[in-house]
């Protein structure tokens, strides 16, 4: 249960995403607390994970021009670039394909 990280892990000791473990092709994902804010500011040193609700990507695009399929994106703290993950495809999902 919970959600699950593909193409990276999350490191418990440091509180950083990142590389993936040798062999494991999904990771669970830390307990995330969302805090609503008005006006954030981005930080351009976290990487901005996108959340899915399957592993497939891909869906339909909606009015908003978002996939039907994608969820929200959420700044993780990182010690590599943000482009590092993206070209990762580093994601989270809501469940899995099993």
């Amino acid at each position: 249960y919970g959600m699950f990280m593909d193409g990276a892990r999350w490191d418990f000791e440091k509180n950083v995403i990142a590389d993936q473990l040798p062999g494991v092709m999904y990771d669970s994902a830390p307990i995330i607390h969302l805090n609503p804010a008005k006006n954030l500011k981005k930080d351009p040193t976290k990487y901005e994970i996108p959340l899915y609700k399957t592993s497939v990507r891909a869906g339909t695009l909606s009015t908003t021009g978002h996939s039907t399929n994608f969820v929200i994106a959420i700044e993780v703290p990182t010690e590599h670039p943000p482009s590092y993950w993206v070209l990762k495809g580093a994601a989270m999902l809501t469940m899995l394909d099993d």
